[in-house]
C-alpha cells in the first residue's frame, strides 16, 4: 500500500495489474459513503483481470487508512456539495498525482455519484456507476436513519472499525450529511445531461438506499448510455451479484476504446 497527497491530505492507494494483453486505460475505484480500500475486498482485482485492466483504489480522506479529518462533526464537518468538491477538485489531483489522464472510472454509491459528476466536467474513457445517487429520495433518508440507529447501539460500528482507523469520523461524515436539511435538495441530473462518454449504470432492485429513479434519471443526452437493474440484489452490485456485475461491466468495457 502507498500513500499519495491530494488536497492536502495523505490518501493510501492500492495499485492492482493488469491481465495480459494490450495497454489499457486503468480503472479507477471510488468507493461508497462508508467504504475503503480494504472493503472492497479483492473485487477490484477481479474486475481487472476480467477486463485485462491494470486499476487504481483509494480511501477518500476520513476513509481506510486515509488521513483522518480534525473534528469532523463540527469544523470538519461535510458540506452539501462535498460531492462536487470530490469530483471536481479531489479527484483531478488524485489522478495528476499517479499520471492518469483519461481513465474508466468506477463508482459505487458516492462514488458512482462522484463518477458521474467528474465525467460530467472532464474527459474518461467510461464511467461505471452502480447504485449511485442523483437525487435525495425519501427511501435513501430513512436507510441512513436506520443505519445511524445501528451504528449506536446495533453492532454496525463494531463492523466498520475493521476497515476505517478513525471509524468514528468516516460515520458521522457521511451520516450527518445526508440527514442534514441542506442536503435534501442535492440533485445533479443536469450535470448528468452533459456526460458525453459511454456510461453503464447498475442498481439493484432490492436497494433500500435507492430506486430505479437514480439510474433512470442520469439520462446524458451526449453518450452512450446503459442500463442494468439487477434483481435479487441490494445497494452494493459487486457482493450481492459479482459474477453477473462483472460479467455486465466486462461485456460494456470490451467496447471502449
Amino acid at each position: 500500500m502507498e500513500t499519495i497527497l491530494a488536497d492536502g491530505a495523505r490518501l493510501e492507494v492500492q495499485r492492482l495489474a493488469a491481465g495480459a494483453g494490450r495497454p489499457l486505460a486503468p480503472l479507477v475505484f471510488l468507493h461508497e459513503g462508508l467504504g475503503s480500500v480494504a472493503m472492497w475486498r479483492d473485487w477490484p482485482a477481479r474486475l481487472c483481470l476480467e477486463t485485462g485492466r491494470p486499476g487504481i483504489v483509494y480511501s477518500r480522506r476520513g476513509y481506510g487508512r486515509s488521513e483522518a479529518v480534525s473534528d469532523v462533526r463540527a469544523t470538519g464537518r461535510l458540506q452539501p456539495d462535498y460531492m462536487h468538491r470530490e469530483a471536481l477538485q479531489v479527484l483531478p489531483q488524485v489522478l495528476a498525482q499517479l499520471g492518469i489522464e483519461k481513465p474508466v472510472l468506477v463508482g459505487h454509491s458516492d462514488g458512482g455519484s462522484i463518477a458521474l459528476l467528474h465525467a460530467s466536467r472532464f474527459p474518461v474513457q467510461a464511467c461505471v456507476v452502480m447504485a449511485p445517487h442523483v437525487i435525495v429520495e425519501d427511501m435513501s433518508v430513512q436507510a441512513i436513519a436506520q443505519a445511524r440507529d445501528a451504528y449506536a447501539g446495533g453492532g454496525l460500528r463494531e463492523r466498520l472499525a475493521r476497515y476505517h482507523a478513525d471509524v468514528d469520523g468516516a460515520f458521522w461524515q457521511w451520516n450527518d450529511i445526508w440527514l442534514s436539511p441542506a442536503f435534501r435538495d442535492f440533485d445533479i441530473r443536469a450535470e448528468c445531461q452533459h456526460i458525453s462518454t459511454p456510461v453503464l449504470a447498475i442498481q439493484g432492485l432490492d436497494d433500500p438506499y435507492g430506486s430505479l429513479r437514480q439510474i433512470r434519471e442520469i439520462a446524458p443526452t451526449l453518450g452512450r448510455f446503459e442500463m442494468e437493474p439487477i434483481a435479487q440484489c441490494g445497494h452494493s452490485p459487486h457482493k450481492d451479484q459479482p459474477e453477473r456485475t462483472t460479467a455486465r461491466i466486462a461485456s460494456f468495457l470490451a467496447a471502449v476504446g
